[in-house]
């Protein structure tokens, strides 16, 4: 009777995990659909003008290397990086090329926060 009780409630709270987690992958944005078989995530977290332009290098480096089908890229921005970003920026011609074709640009939600509240 003991050992029933457990099983009881162990299988009532795994059913509780699962309908949580249901829910917090129903929550979360949907990840764009790609059948690249590359996929590549580059991150900038410097505001340092060369490391910026070194990230911007990778990219064009992944695009000439791979076809453009065959890869999905997104290079994504947090902390001091963002200011890759910022309109201005040296390499805002670069970035809009990049764009063009089909790389993704983000930036952290925190950071962008802050630099609201600065700017």
């Amino acid at each position: 009777m003991l050992l029933k009780k457990h099983l009881l409630l162990i299988l009532g709270m795994t059913m509780s995990m699962l309908f949580s987690l249901n829910a917090l992958a129903a929550a979360e944005p949907p990840i764009p659909e790609t059948f690249a078989t590359h996929k590549v995530v580059l991150q900038i977290s410097d505001p340092d003008p060369f490391k910026q332009t070194l990230v911007l290098n990778v990219a064009n480096n992944l695009m000439k290397h791979y076809d453009a089908g065959d890869l999905d890229l997104e290079i994504v921005a947090f902390g001091p990086g963002m200011r890759l970003m910022l309109e201005g920026n040296a390499n805002t011609s670069r970035i809009q090329s990049l764009m063009a074709s089909g790389v993704r640009f983000s930036g952290c939600a925190n950071t962008l926060k802050k630099f609201t509240k600065i700017l």
